[in-house]
């Protein structure tokens, strides 16, 4: 369907891409994956004829409709489903030409709107509408009355209507809640025509596409299957490259070697002229580059506090005298990791701003021990940095006594060493304000960590960085975030917040999922999956929370246990490298004496220390099964 050949483009001296090709099969669904700044946007471009190539060249069929976002939302006087309907050109034209049309021009156009199901279409761009987020109400709102978000929303919902032959998606999750993204999920898979979709949604590219085109080192690469599949499938052709590499850096050498011992004599000139050749014909592999991720610094609480650490009872709150969540009775332990679900409007940033002491309740209580410290982070606060100062500049303004080296060894902790750290916010990508930001809310080891859709700006890997550091971080952590493989992997209850309170969710991401295509997230009303194996599963996830709060003690005495053991093995090193020069005891028998008992207690102490290790680690792990 679509076929791109030899495509070369650059940005100045940077080339974006470089002799690449490939081609999407028809009705194909295909996510588009690479580095932040490599190239993905722009090749949408191309694709649409907006930017011309150096060389090479895309080529459509005749006549193939591209349907891509516009870049400027509508925000006109027009309600959101006259703007939807309004994306279909030729129902338009056609409805607007049956006003006057008379005789067989008549006919035909009735004949050729129901063919397209024009009479259809309200009902199609108000399903399409609520799955975005909008209910009858507010389908019938004028556009100009919505937030730039919201309105982005309505330019998505507006392509989909519109159905083109190749539909063209640049990170269509970003301006989605976590229903509106498990709706697109859904709709993106049964899309009855090919998509190709910039996303850093590693479960949108694994439920909703059917291949991988991958932007690396200029090149364009086409995977089958998922992104776990591209994972595995790219991991596989690094580790081939690198063994094929070292074989021809090998054989260079040996036809190198046999070049420069025999050219100069005439009885072996024509094998060394050979040789001469097959060097010439070795195409040089090129390893495949892996980018250093930059790491997230979530440090944890240097004491846990006793549960419960929130104790939330009878609270209303709001603003003013306007009440968005009431009716909250909750409690939230010192190692929990929550979730909270919900549409977006229902008050989950209201609940983010109630628990992190940002917002007092109108009634009832939130009872916390008083030294508990709090990290919030939110993608708005990233306008709060100072656009004129630097990582470093950050970094030592929260450590004013400490030694400059200190203080740029926290900030290469977040990520900005070397001469990154000297770079001014305003130079930053998104991604790296929103890690510096991070860093900087978690700097002193909170007992709670509230991130409000942190996974915005950042790339596939970085992601993964992100789940890492929460998982490693031991004390309680809010999510807000429509990412569902990072709510997976990092929560273990999960609380809807809808209907004006919250209330835990009796069920995992799959039962979830299945609540927002049947359009009913009322979570006052009991669920209707309430069998055994939803009730184990809400048992086993308390159970977790529970075994990680005793354990932590233990673990903390193992992280101990490790740092003797290490120094120990030092110490017995450093002897042994003492001991190892025979004049050592001629020279000074009684220091030599001395050095051997050290030795003799050093490794008596490391040998208890290492059966203490073995048998904390023996209970962390028959607790942890």
């Amino acid at each position: 369907m679509l076929h791109a050949n030899d495509l070369t483009y650059r940005i100045g001296d940077r080339v974006l891409f470089d002799r690449a090709s490939f081609a999407l099969p028809s009705g194909s669904k295909v996510g588009l994956v690479g580095r932040n700044g490599a190239g993905k946007t722009t090749l949408f471009r191309i694709i649409q004829g907006e930017l011309s190539p150096e060389s090479g060249e895309v080529t459509l069929p005749r006549g193939l409709r591209i349907g891509a976002v516009a870049q400027e939302a509508p925000g006109g006087p027009e309600s959101l489903i006259e703007v939807v309907l309004a994306a279909d050109k030729e129902r338009t034209a056609l409805l607007t030409e049956a006003e006057t049309a008379e005789g067989f021009r008549r006919a035909e156009i009735e004949t050729r709107l129901t063919d397209i199901g024009a009479y259809s279409a309200p009902a199609r761009a108000a399903t399409i509408l609520h799955g975005l987020g909008f209910d009858s109400e507010a389908q019938n709102r004028p556009c100009s009355s919505f937030s730039g978000g919201w309105r982005m929303r309505v330019a998505l919902a507006a392509i989909l209507f519109s159905e083109p032959d190749l539909l063209l998606l640049d990170e269509p999750t970003n301006y989605l809640d976590l229903e509106g993204t498990l709706w697109l999920y859904d709709y993106l898979g049964r899309y009855p025509h090919t998509v190709l979709v910039i996303s850093h949604d590693r479960e949108l590219l694994d439920t909703s596409v059917s291949h991988i085109l991958h932007l690396d080192q200029a090149k364009l690469s086409i995977y089958r299957g998922g992104y776990t599949s591209f994972a595995r499938q790219f991991a596989e052709k690094r580790e081939l490259t690198a063994k094929a590499k070292v074989k021809q850096d090998a054989e260079r050498k040996h036809l190198q070697a046999f070049v420069d011992r025999f050219k100069a004599k005439a009885s072996k000139a024509r094998q060394a002229q050979s040789r001469v050749k097959r060097l010439a014909k070795l195409d040089p592999i090129s390893t495949i580059v892996e980018d250093d991720v930059l790491p997230f610094d979530l440090p944890s609480p240097e004491r846990m506090l006793a549960p419960p650490l929130i104790a939330v009872e009878s609270v209303a709150v709001g603003y003013g005298e306007r009440v968005i969540l009431d009716r909250l009775n909750l409690t939230i332990q010192p190692d929990d990791r929550i979730a909270l679900l919900g549409a977006n409007g229902n008050g989950k940033s209201t609940f983010c701003k109630l628990i992190g002491g940002r917002l007092a309740p109108l009634k009832g209580e939130v009872r916390h021990p008083p030294k508990m410290d709090v990290a919030y982070f939110a993608q708005h606060q990233v306008d709060e940095l100072n656009p004129n100062a630097t990582a470093y500049d950050h970094v030592a303004a929260r450590m004013p006594d400490v030694p400059v080296a200190k203080a740029r060894a926290r900030a290469a902790r977040f990520g900005f060493g070397g001469s990154k750290s000297e770079t001014p916010v305003s130079n930053l990508s998104g991604g790296e304000k929103a890690r510096l930001l991070m860093g900087l809310a978690a700097f002193n080891g909170p007992n709670l960590l509230i991130l409000d859709e942190p996974t915005n700006h950042l790339d596939i890997d970085s992601r993964t960085a992100l789940m890492e550091a929460i998982n490693d971080y031991e004390g309680a952590v809010i999510l807000v975030s429509h990412d569902r493989f990072l709510i997976e992997a990092c929560a273990d209850r999960l609380w809807i917040v809808g209907s004006g309170t919250v209330k835990p969710f009796e069920g995992d991401m799959d039962d979830y999922r299945q609540l927002v295509l049947s359009g009913d997230l009322d979570p006052q009303k009991p669920s209707e999956k309430t069998d055994a194996a939803a009730s184990s599963r809400v048992d086993e996830r308390r159970a977790a929370a529970e075994r990680r709060v005793a354990l932590a003690p233990l673990r903390k005495k193992l992280d101990l246990l490790e740092a003797r053991m290490a120094k120990l093995t030092d110490i017995i090193a450093k002897v042994d490298a003492a001991l190892a020069d025979g004049s050592a005891f001629l020279k000074d028998p009684a220091k030599a004496t001395e050095l051997s008992k050290m030795r003799a207690e050093a490794a008596g102490t490391l040998a208890s220390t290492e059966e203490e290790w073995l048998t904390i680690s023996g209970e962390i792990e028959a607790a942890s099964a």
